[in-house]
């Protein structure tokens, strides 16, 4: 009978967890990261390699795009010295944003370039110490006046992880997956059809649902 008990209680944990997931998954423009990190290699990876120089930056960010179109990508972010700075030019149009190598965790993101002055805004505002709901009231005004453009269908890749370490031959940090943002500015549950939650993993759901931010989610299957 404890035996039973104990699978009872412990499926529901499981459960539960689950469920509160769902609800979880948050999107910032400067590309969260995870809030932990795992830098111990892949047992089966021995060629796991620390990204310790601006050229590991560039090589990993590019994984955030889409593969036929990295190597014409533009790349911005945080040098080893510490430096926003392009990392590499671009003529395509995609702008990738490096991972910034003083924070814990791997996180780049990829987007089509006419979302970098909303991009830009972001990052200007919490340079100036403003808080996350602070740049989001901040933003919705400017939208609203139109002093500020979000493209309709616009999207954003996002390849992020725990881990900080990477295998050189191939670019791929260890562990990291990709999620995508589609931007939809002011889109509802009732316009798109989409529900406000995903109703299991990697499925669409919209995010910010009847503001300048709101946007359609689609996050990777777990592991």
């Amino acid at each position: 009978m404890k035996h039973i008990i104990s699978a009872i209680f412990f499926t529901g944990i499981l459960m539960s967890c689950n469920s509160s997931d769902k609800t979880k998954t948050t999107i910032e423009e400067t590309a969260p990261k995870e809030t932990t990190v795992e830098n111990a290699p892949d047992e089966t990876n021995n060629n796991l390699k620390p990204i310790d120089s601006d050229e590991a930056l560039i090589a990993t960010a590019l994984m955030a795009a889409p593969e036929v179109s990295r190597a014409d990508c533009k790349v911005i972010g945080y040098n080893m010295a510490g430096e926003f700075v392009t990392l590499k030019e671009g003529n395509n149009e995609f702008i990738v944003l490096a991972d910034d190598p003083k924070k814990e965790g791997f996180s780049a993101a990829c987007y089509h370039k006419d979302l970098e002055p909303f991009m830009a805004r972001g990052r200007a505002l919490k340079a100036e110490g403003k808080k996350h709901q602070e740049i989001f009231d901040i933003r919705e005004e400017e939208v609203k006046s139109g002093k500020l453009k979000i493209p309709t269908g616009a999207t954003l890749h996002i390849y992020y992880g725990k881990s900080t370490l990477y295998d050189p031959a191939t670019a791929k940090v260890d562990g990291a997956r990709l999620r995508y943002v589609v931007y939809m500015p002011y889109a509802t549950a009732e316009s798109t059809g989409l529900p406000e939650s995903p109703a299991a993993s990697n499925h669409p759901w919209i995010m910010n649902p009847g503001t300048h931010r709101a946007h359609i989610m689609i996050s990777p299957l777990p592991e």
